[in-house]
């Protein structure tokens, strides 16, 4: 499994780098995956600490203090053997390393190579910053960890972020059939089963999910999942 950091990799070299305090935990078992991730994230100015363990990165963040979560964050894979990224999510907000109840709260990146929509909600829910598909584009990944690192502060400097009039733009260019279905598939219903309960033939329902796609600029169901949870563009 590959990651896309090839074009990302000089425009990282070109701009100003990432302040070096901030560390990222990368928990992925992909071996291939983790040296490059490593490589490309140093060279963006990141220490970097990985691990293919679900078990050993848990403990090396039950070792952060404050300080040091409020300049980290998480990249989990979400498939994994013996502990899933979900899993490792659910013990990180009981220990209180993340979560609603966490002050500070670890900012966690989700990364996958299955575009599973209800793993990405799961995921959401629990508070994660977004849900990355491999293999992604180092900007993507520079724009996640941006939204992670803003998370860190307090909430007096935080400003509700504005409603995005993009996002809302593409959603009234929605028939309201083509609303209807949206909402289906961002709950992660496959298209049979849309057409079933809305008693509407399965060609239908894939003809007004083609055009939800392309009215809302998504580039898979994840993408389009991403930015109804958000009710932004992403």
């Amino acid at each position: 499994m590959s990651m896309t950091f090839a074009s990302a990799a000089s425009s990282a070299e070109s701009s100003e780098p990432a302040d070096p305090v901030r560390t990222l935990y990368l928990l992925d078992d992909n071996d291939q995956f983790r040296a490059t991730a490593k490589w490309w994230l140093s060279g963006a100015g990141y220490q970097v600490e990985d691990f293919c363990d679900a078990r050993q990165a848990i403990e090396a963040l039950k070792q952060l203090d404050d300080a040091a979560i409020a300049r980290a964050c998480l990249l989990l894979d979400v498939r994994m053997p013996v502990m899933s990224g979900l899993q490792v999510h659910d013990e990180l907000i009981a220990l209180g390393i993340t979560g609603a109840g966490a002050t500070p709260a670890l900012p966690v990146v989700y990364m996958t190579g299955h575009g599973d929509v209800p793993l990405a909600v799961k995921a959401m829910e629990k508070g994660a910053i977004t849900f990355l598909e491999k293999p992604f584009e180092g900007a993507a990944l520079e724009e996640a960890l941006k939204r992670a690192f803003q998370s860190h502060r307090a909430p007096s400097d935080s400003p509700a972020a504005p409603p995005c009039a993009e996002y809302a733009s593409r959603l009234s260019s929605l028939s309201p059939r083509e609303a209807q279905i949206m909402q289906e598939v961002v709950k992660g219903k496959i298209s049979k089963v849309i057409a079933r309960e809305l008693d509407i033939s399965t060609k239908t329902v894939e003809m007004h999910r083609s055009r939800v796609m392309l009215k809302m600029k998504a580039k898979s169901v994840v993408h389009l999942t991403h930015m109804a949870l958000a009710q932004r563009v992403l």
